[in-house]
């Protein structure tokens, strides 16, 4: 008997607004591999977010090793984005003043 040999596709996912997901979930690439490289097994992994499939952590792991490179660019590159966005919410809605606004509220 032969066995038949055949590629799976990769479960990622590039969404609209850019942020890669793993196929048919919310959950962003950033957050995977957050996950394992603070050392979750893809067990673990699948077991902390129901909606992924072991075969399909396991194929996100091995994507991850194999391009690890293009992952961490593309990684980085999120991380400007999160902190540029964070730096306008900054601005448009200063923390200190929040702050300040909560506390008045709590001492009436």
């Amino acid at each position: 008997m032969r066995l038949a040999l055949k590629t799976d596709k990769l479960p990622l996912q590039v969404g609209k607004d850019g942020v890669v997901r793993v196929a048919n979930t919310r959950i962003t690439l950033d957050v995977f591999v957050a996950a394992f490289e603070n050392g979750a097994t893809a067990e673990e992994i699948a077991q902390q977010y129901p909606s992924l499939n072991l075969a399909d952590v396991y194929a996100v792991i091995a994507y991850y090793l194999r391009q690890r490179a293009a992952v961490t660019e593309y990684l980085r590159g999120r991380q400007v984005v999160a902190a540029s966005i964070r730096q306008e919410n900054e601005v448009r809605f200063n923390p200190r003043a929040i702050r300040k606004r909560l506390l008045a509220r709590r001492t009436q």
